[in-house]
């Protein structure tokens, strides 16, 4: 169940995890995927501890939540405030600082029973309870932080569940964004963000955190398998995921996906794929 050296989490069995990730492929691939059955399946092919009964209760934390909320209370504003009462004021979901320094801040079934989690995290528990009480939610992936949208976009109301869903006035919006860019927003910023989106941006930040803790590679190399399911990926991932291969000592495995990567880009861009195949070299020299 992992290194003992490490905290926790630790990850799944491999028969689990292969479990997991079949339903997670093909949960990516259906017509409307699920935004908290995808986040829950991230959970647990993180957290070994998470079985599918574990799923099923955090999955109905949502539903309970959502039966808390007042029967249609009336436009956009209404709904935001709606939810800003029952999950920020009443059940006291929010974040801080801190707690971009956790990695349970990205797992959802944490982020439930903790109250606590990144905005993307806790914009999903603000998606997911809305949702399922009828509210015209939707998530608005903002440049460094995530927030949501009730509403079509005449009268669109941003409230961050990062700060216990405190509905944003336009300059609050522009202030996110030129503290993220320099550059005040533009409006396709604002635009309703797809579940494959919100799921890629999830393992983005798990796939950071990791990234910062070397120790935890393993971490990093689940979040880049996962991503590499989600339909149109960035092929560069790849390339990462043969360096993380390469820096946890699985030398051939890593490569082997080097030289894949090399092979994609070569027809664009010779010198790197040059380049890239001497790291693939380079590993592989390792095994002597």
């Amino acid at each position: 169940m992992g290194r003992p050296y490490l905290p926790p989490p630790y990850p799944p069995s491999p028969e689990r995890s292969a479990e997991l990730r079949r339903r997670f492929a093909e949960e990516v691939r259906s017509e409307r995927p699920d935004l908290s059955a995808l986040c829950l399946l991230i959970g647990a092919e993180t957290d070994g501890s998470l079985d599918d009964a574990g799923i099923d209760a955090a999955q109905a934390e949502l539903d309970r939540l959502a039966g808390e909320l007042p029967y249609r209370p009336g436009g956009p504003r209404a709904w935001a405030e709606a939810v800003r009462r029952l999950l920020g004021d009443r059940h006291g979901f929010h974040g801080t600082p801190g707690d971009y320094q956790r990695l349970e801040s990205s797992l959802l079934h944490e982020v439930l029973g903790r109250r606590r989690g990144l905005p993307i995290l806790l914009s999903v528990v603000w998606l997911e309870v809305a949702r399922r009480a009828g509210a015209p939610v939707y998530g608005v992936a903002l440049p460094g932080h995530f927030v949501v949208g009730f509403g079509p976009a005449a009268d669109r109301v941003l409230a961050d569940p990062f700060e216990g869903g405190r509905v944003l006035t336009g300059t609050d919006a522009e202030l996110l964004v030129v503290g993220a860019t320099g550059a005040p927003p533009d409006p396709s910023m604002l635009e309703p963000a797809p579940p494959l989106e919100v799921v890629q941006r999830v393992l983005n930040n798990m796939r950071a955190w990791a990234a910062a803790r070397p120790e935890r590679s393993d971490v990093g190399l689940r979040a880049v398998e996962l991503a590499l399911l989600i339909p149109s990926h960035p092929a560069r991932l790849r390339y990462e995921r043969g360096q993380l291969l390469v820096q946890r000592g699985q030398f051939v495995a890593g490569a082997e996906e080097l030289e894949h990567y090399a092979d994609l880009i070569e027809v664009v861009d010779e010198a790197a794929a040059r380049k890239i195949r001497q790291e693939a070299g380079t590993a592989r020299a390792k095994l002597n």
